[in-house]
Parts: structure tokens; C-alpha cells; sequence
């Protein structure tokens, strides 16, 4: 069935609306602005290497949800920890991995964070608390839930965030793992990144009642905002880490965002599930990047021309890594059953 824009871009405004001009100074929201621009380059640069048959297998580009892993990875300390999915790119960059050991790992070379076994799908980097990315849908579930339980055990102050889509609804680990969390009130949050399509479906036909209500259902904290405004995501996840922190346990927050491309990078005709039209909506009215330079420009004197020389150079950085990784010899044949546990 196809859908036409059957749910408002931005998603539903929260009380933590007016808290976004609070947090942050100019400078912080620069760099936020640096960090999208990132994710975003990033994946173009994802996409061309697919298209040019230098990368092998599929990935599943993070494009026009930038906000979301941003928003809550600035919030985090280094040492706190995130489980990812098969669209996780955005997280593992925002949570301060390096680009050329990521190109490296796309591509197979022996640099890369999993020496080129894991590819897109499978990407972890443990000096920035970064548990991996998962290919099984609510696959990396526990694992977060896992990690907050050892830092409650361990008298730690770290935090656990588990990124997941709305696919992951459908999938009783998720429930298995928000019933222990909320029992045991680990510090954990859920974040469930709705970009409206699991697949080919729109969640709609997939997810019966309210998302939010699946969590209220464990008597867990819930919020629901605007994926797209990353001063919300960041504002709103701020106070939930604190919460955590402080031993108040886990809470569960929706974020609705859109992703601008297709399931993976071969879903290139998207016509007989959403209409072009929904996308360049997304895209032209609803767009991280545009919404925050515009209020910085507008509401914080930032001079336009900073953005232009931030895409100069974080272009560079990100052409840096692909050459890189191109670059990059490939793991010796002799590794082929290294590191292999199942």
C-alpha cells in the first residue's frame, strides 16, 4: 500500500520545547551542526562507493536522521555506552568513531574495527563505549540492557542507550528486556528512532496503538519528540541521562524522523510504498541540518559563512578517509578463522 504523507513531518511537540534555547552556547551547537554534517557526508560518500562497486554487500544510509543519533550521543559521556542497528552509522560517528577505520571497515581492509569481518552491519568501537551495531532486528536490546545492569552492579554512573527502529516493535526481546529494566530500574534508554517505514511498510500497518503506550505499559518514563530538531532530541535527552544517573531508572523516548533514501542503498525506486512527494517535503521543510543553521543564523548572529567552511572541511576529512581506506591492504588469508566465536 502506498503512503502519501499520512504522518505530520516533525512528529509530536513535547514540554521540553521551551528548554532548547536553554542548553548549549553557540559554539556547542556549531559543533552539533559539524557532527550532522558529518553523518550526512558521510553516507553520500557510503552511497558512491555501493554504486561505483568498490564497496561490497548492502548498507542502510542514516541520511535525514542525523538529529537523532547526534541529540543523544552529545548528551552522553565517553565512557557511556550504545548498541546500534543496520542504519548505524550515524550512531557510531556521533559517538566518536574514526571515519577512515569505518571506510576501512566498509570495504573490507584490515584496519577497520572489525578487520574488515564485520562490514556495515557490524561495526563496534569499545574505546567510545560503542557495543556494536546489530544486524538482527532488537538484536542489540539486551546487550544495552546487559550493559546498564553491569554498571548498576558495579556502582558506575554509566548509562546504556539502545537505538532501535519501530521494526523492533515487533520483536519480544524488546519487551523482555524494558519488563527487567523497569523492575530492576537499570539505567537505560530506549531510544526508538520511528522514521515512519519498516522496510517497505509503513509503521502504521504494522504497529498497533500508540508506540509510547507500549512503553507506559512497564510503567517506564516516556517522551515523544521531533527527530528532526536537534535541539529537542538534545534537550530532552540531557534530562533523561541525568535521571539515569541519578538511580531514578530507565525511560523509553520516540523519536520521529524520516530516512531520505530507500531500506538500503539498492532500494532505489521507492514509488510503490511512499510518494516522492512525502520525501521532498521531509527533505525541503523538515531537514536537521537547515533547521538548526537557520536558527543560529537567525537567533544566534552565527554568520552564514561559518557553514560553508565547515562543509569544506569536514569534505575533506570524510574524502581523507575514503582514500584511506581505498588505500588500506586487505586482511591476510591467514586471519580468515580469527576472531571467530559461533
Amino acid at each position: 500500500m502506498l503512503h502519501s504523507d499520512t504522518s505530520r513531518p516533525g512528529g509530536v511537540e513535547s514540554s521540553v520545547v521551551d528548554e532548547r534555547s536553554m542548553v548549549g552556547s553557540r559554539d556547542q551547537w556549531l559543533h552539533i551542526y559539524e557532527q550532522m554534517l558529518k553523518i550526512r557526508i558521510f553516507e553520500e560518500h557510503v552511497n558512491d562507493l555501493y554504486k561505483s562497486a568498490k564497496m561490497p554487500g548492502l548498507a542502510h544510509l542514516y541520511s535525514g536522521e542525523e538529529a537523532v543519533a547526534v541529540g543523544v550521543c552529545e548528551s552522553l559521556r565517553r565512557d557511556d555506552y550504545i548498541t546500534s542497528t543496520h542504519r548505524g552509522h550515524g550512531h557510531c560517528l556521533a559517538k566518536g568513531a574514526s571515519i577512515n577505520r569505518m571506510f576501512a571497515e566498509l570495504l573490507g581492509k584490515e584496519a577497520g574495527y572489525c578487520r574488515g569481518k564485520g562490514g556495515s552491519m557490524h561495526i563496534a568501537d569499545q574505546d567510545t563505549g560503542n557495543l556494536g551495531a546489530n544486524a538482527i532486528v532488537a538484536g542489540s536490546t539486551a546487550i544495552a540492557t546487559g550493559a546498564a545492569m553491569s554498571s548498576k552492579m558495579r556502582g558506575s554512573d554509566q548509562i546504556a542507550v539502545c537505538f532501535f527502529g519501530d521494526g523492533a516493535l515487533g520483536q519480544g526481546l524488546l519487551y523482555e528486556s524494558m519488563n527487567m529494566a523497569s523492575l530492576w530500574k537499570l539505567p537505560v534508554i530506549y531510544v526508538c528512532e520511528n522514521n515512519l517505514y519498516g522496510e517497505y511498510t509503513h509503521f502504521s500497518e504494522t504497529v498497533a496503538g500508540e508506540i509510547s503506550a507500549r512503553a507506559k505499559a512497564f510503567g517506564m518514563l516516556t517522551e515523544e519528540v521531533d527527530g528532526q530538531d536537534v535541539r529537542m532530541v538534545y534537550a530532552t535527552t540531557k534530562r533523561l541521562v541525568e535521571r539515569a544517573r541519578q538511580g531514578d531508572g530507565p525511560a523509553f523516548l520516540v523519536c520521529n524522523t524520516y530516512r531520505y533514501y530507500g531500506h538500503h542503498v539498492g532500494d532505489i525506486s521507492r514509488s510503490y510504498y511512499r510518494a516522492k512527494e512525502e520525501e521532498q517535503k521531509w527533505m525541503t521543510q523538515r531537514d536537521p541540518l537547515t533547521l538548526l543553521s537557520d536558527w543560529l543564523i537567525e537567533q544566534q548572529g552565527a554568520d552564514a559563512a561559518i557553514f560553508k567552511q565547515i562543509e569544506q572541511q569536514v569534505r575533506a576529512e570524510v574524502e581523507a578517509g575514503v582514500e584511506f581506506a581505498l588505500n588500506a591492504p586487505y586482511p591476510e588469508l591467514s586471519e580468515v578463522d580469527q576472531d571467530v566465536y559461533a
